[in-house]
């Protein structure tokens, strides 16, 4: 049973605050705050108590969303509510951020009025409540496929028009509704790497955690098949088809997809609801299909003026065609350094000394496949000795790759039934992104 429930910035502002009990005070959100804040770490527990109340909190966007309840009740359902009303609010208002809330404030408290009755949880499902919201989301910039930057993109069939902008999918879910009959549906496969390579640049640890999400926003969908490649396997299982094995350790899939077809077709069959879920999860160790996407070969010496000289040498072996985005080193570094110099070898990219983090920041905004950059950074460290020089590393990166899965899963086919009238669109869309990926110096 769920006493309040509200939602609160990251400084603390009262966003959302819903009290279906009247069993507390007016100052329970500000002594969540007071804990929250003054625990020590980025990741305070999950469950807190204050005398008889128990706070139970979440982040995501950037946001705590926070139930109370008293004694006697499960933390895990209490969690799974508030993961399941952020993903509301998303589906509905089309992002979550501070301001997608103080926008659409009205809407949420509607959501929450049908969503909880006195405490008690009724339904959290997008289908059930469709029929029972009314209110429109207001978003800072309205979505319109008439707008001239997406003529491109969805009007004539060019290469350009074969690729979906960002934020098509980041719109409220009764969107659908004013673009006269258009439909969409996005199926993303994302993967998240975990890898650690040794100094001697022999690899220690790959994972690989990947998922296939679906958003839809489709009035109406009796049923959607997903082929994936006919090559996959789950564990050290007989290899199937005639192309490259793609092979995974574990796989789970979501309560509503149906799998009579998956074992002879590899073909994953559900009737998705509007909004976001995530329809199967997989995971993938130490046996990656294809090379790693970078290789890092430093060099760190002393020069005749006492200064710390580090050159990075960074090496991107993804096919030539592909290209990472947004990526990011971190150069761990001696305790006092004041100053930075350095020589970059392209002018695309970035250089900074962090003092406090006691790191240097290199950034490089797009790392073309089959190539290479160097950067040399030169730092002032007052008193300099072989012990501080081995304060240097490990070197932690972070990146993204479009159009790219390390496993190597792909969707052979997404197909609709029925037929839906009017025009459609559907767009896959892969990407990996770096979860944590460690290079010991």
């Amino acid at each position: 049973m769920i006493s309040q429930v509200f939602i609160l910035s990251s400084k603390g502002d009262h966003l959302i605050y819903k009290d279906f009990r009247g069993g507390a005070g007016n100052d329970i959100v500000s002594i969540f705050y007071e804990k929250v804040t003054a625990l020590t770490g980025d990741q305070p527990p999950v469950v807190m108590n204050h005398k008889d109340i128990y706070f139970v909190h979440i982040r995501q966007g950037g946001l705590y969303w926070v139930a109370t309840t008293t004694a006697g009740s499960s933390p895990f359902t209490i969690t799974e509510f508030l993961n399941r009303l952020a993903a509301l609010v998303k589906d509905y208002c089309g992002s979550l951020s501070e301001k997608s809330v103080q926008m659409n404030f009205a809407l949420i408290y509607e959501l929450l009025d049908e969503i909880v009755d006195y405490g008690y949880i009724q339904t959290t499902s997008s289908d059930v409540l469709k029929n029972f919201i009314q209110t429109e989301a207001v978003t800072s910039r309205p979505f319109s496929l008439f707008d001239l930057s997406n003529v491109g993109l969805f009007g004539a069939e060019t290469q350009q028009s074969k690729v979906a902008p960002s934020s098509a999918a980041t719109r409220p879910i009764q969107s659908s509704r004013e673009q006269g009959g258009k439909s969409e549906i996005f199926v993303d496969v994302i993967e998240r790497m975990t890898v650690v390579i040794g100094s001697n640049g022999l690899l220690m640890k790959a994972d690989v955690e990947g998922e296939i999400r679906v958003k839809c926003y489709m009035p109406s969908c009796s049923e959607m098949r997903i082929g994936l490649n006919e090559e996959f396997s789950i564990g050290k299982s007989q290899l199937r088809g005639y192309g490259a094995a793609v092979r995974v350790d574990e796989c789970s899939f979501h309560q509503a997809v149906r799998l009579d077809e998956f074992d002879s077709h590899r073909i994953l069959r559900l009737c998705p609801s509007q909004g976001e879920q995530t329809v199967m999860q997989y995971q993938l160790s130490d046996d990656l299909p294809s090379a790693l996407p970078f290789r890092l070969f430093p060099t760190i010496e002393r020069d005749n003026g006492g200064r710390l000289l580090m050159y990075m040498k960074l090496r991107c072996d993804l096919p030539p065609k592909s290209a990472a985005i947004n990526v990011c080193a971190t150069i761990p570094v001696p305790k006092g350094s004041v100053s930075l110099s350095q020589e970059l070898s392209s002018p695309d990219q970035s250089a900074e000394l962090k003092p406090q983090s006691r790191a240097v920041v290199w950034k490089i905004a797009r790392f073309a496949g089959g190539t290479q950059l160097s950067a040399l950074f030169k730092l002032e460290v007052p008193s300099l000795s072989s012990a501080s020089m081995l304060e240097v590393g490990p070197v932690g990166l972070s990146f993204e790759l479009p159009k790219i899965t390390a496993t190597g899963l792909q969707i052979r086919f997404l197909r609709l039934s029925p037929i839906q009238p009017g025009p459609s669109q559907r767009w896959v869309r892969y990407v990996t992104h770096s979860d944590s990926y460690t290079i010991r110096i």
